[in-house]
């Protein structure tokens, strides 16, 4: 599950290397026309995610996850192998736009591993989960590059298209539901889809978790446009593009050593506490990115920030295991998923804009900004929670 996840996060932004490339080979178009269609195009498969990602969790509760995974997983493989035959760039703006439909995988994902397993170590087995996930949208990009050049790049969403039916078919073979009930009378009752935003919205807590979501993609994504430019003034060699891909995909590397851990840390210790140390951290090390001279210190320090997204991911998703009913959990999660797709969209274009009206720099003090304000409303919200509970403890002793 890991592997498949891994590949069809990858397959969401594995196109940003050549997207703009790809759609210059379906006629002789201004530059103008390009970078604007090159954005719609990118930006529509999230728009449309973050709209159905609820609905195909709401489907994964009620009719079976595994089913929602085979629908949406070779949707997505058919979605992608269209893509290399499409000449047209209102074809290829279809198709994504298809894909964002069917891109419920990953949630319904996270609520299938997630309803097999025990809380006490949720952490643990949502962390290794979320791997492949965060991998596959970090790693998206080179991979989509080094087989553009490889292969060109009809053959770049044939193989990617074959892979994601491949690990479908795993899937279908290797992966045996357990439809596990539980039958305390919350999770008995069918809740509507007002009712299951009311459960979220009174946990002070659950939506500041669902809001951290939207602020890690955006901050993450707000400098993913700009990253090129940024290397460009720290080097003087002509493999940019390369060290630019290098610097973004690093981050993934960073999440890849830590995730587990800090799932095992939040088993332990509670995973609102591992959520607050690593927004603090990840916005330590944010930071000084804006204050970088060589390529080197941008690596590093974007590896020590992808130490601390290893974190903050899986906990989100534990902490939703923990605080949802098993009968909406596929619901909130693709909520939560939903905010997410929404930062990839809202990052990329909150970049652009700060960028031309200041620097690159800009952006990267706006981001740490996000992070260090979330940990503050989780504090805050965090400080909360404890009062009352202390305060209902006195009420019933007396």
């Amino acid at each position: 599950m890991c592997l498949a996840n891994f590949f069809v996060a990858a397959s969401a932004t594995m196109v940003l290397p050549f997207l703009s490339l790809y759609i210059e080979t379906f006629g002789d178009f201004s530059d103008a026309y390009v970078q604007r269609w090159a954005g719609f195009v990118f930006g529509i498969t999230f728009l449309v995610a973050f709209l159905v990602s609820p609905f195909w969790g709401r489907f994964g509760d009620k009719f079976g996850r595994k089913k929602i995974l085979l629908i949406t997983g070779y949707g997505i493989a058919i979605s992608i192998f269209m893509m290399g035959f499409v000449n047209s760039v209102g074809g290829l703006f279809l198709l994504r736009l298809f894909m964002g439909l069917v891109t419920g995988f990953i949630p319904v994902s996270m609520a299938l591993i997630s309803s097999q397993t025990k809380k006490e170590i949720a952490g643990r087995v949502l962390g290794t989960l979320q791997m492949g996930t965060v991998s596959g949208g970090l790693f998206g990009p080179l991979i989509g590059g080094a087989l553009a050049d490889s292969v060109g790049f009809a053959y770049t969403f044939i193989i990617t298209a074959i892979v994601i039916s491949l690990a479908t078919t795993i899937v279908l073979f290797g992966i045996k539901e357990k439809r596990i009930s539980d039958n305390t009378k919350e999770n008995v009752e069918k809740k509507s889809m007002l009712e299951v935003l009311k459960l979220i919205l009174q946990n002070r807590v659950l939506v500041m978790v669902i809001i951290i979501s939207f602020i890690i993609q955006t901050a993450n994504f707000s400098v993913q446009p700009q990253l090129a430019l940024y290397v460009d003034q720290l080097l003087t060699v002509e493999n940019i593009a390369f060290l630019a891909g290098v610097a973004f995909s690093v981050t993934g590397l960073g999440n890849l050593t830590a995730t587990r851990a800090w799932g095992i840390l939040g088993d332990r210790i509670g995973h609102d506490k591992v959520l607050l140390i690593c927004l603090v951290f990840a916005g330590l090390f944010f930071l000084p990115q804006a204050f970088v001279t060589n390529i080197w210190q941008l690596i590093i320090l974007r590896f020590l920030f992808g130490i601390q997204i290893g974190g903050i991911i899986p906990c989100v998703t534990a902490y939703i295991r923990r605080a949802v009913p098993l009968s909406v959990q596929g619901e909130v999660l693709g909520y939560n998923q939903s905010f997410r797709f929404l930062g990839n969209v809202v990052g990329p274009v909150l970049g652009g804009l700060i960028s031309s009206y200041w620097a690159i720099s800009s952006v990267f003090y706006f981001s740490a900004g996000l992070f260090f304000l979330a940990a503050l409303c989780l504090w805050v919200i965090l400080k909360s929670r404890k009062r009352s509970l202390v305060k209902e403890a006195h009420l019933s002793e007396s």
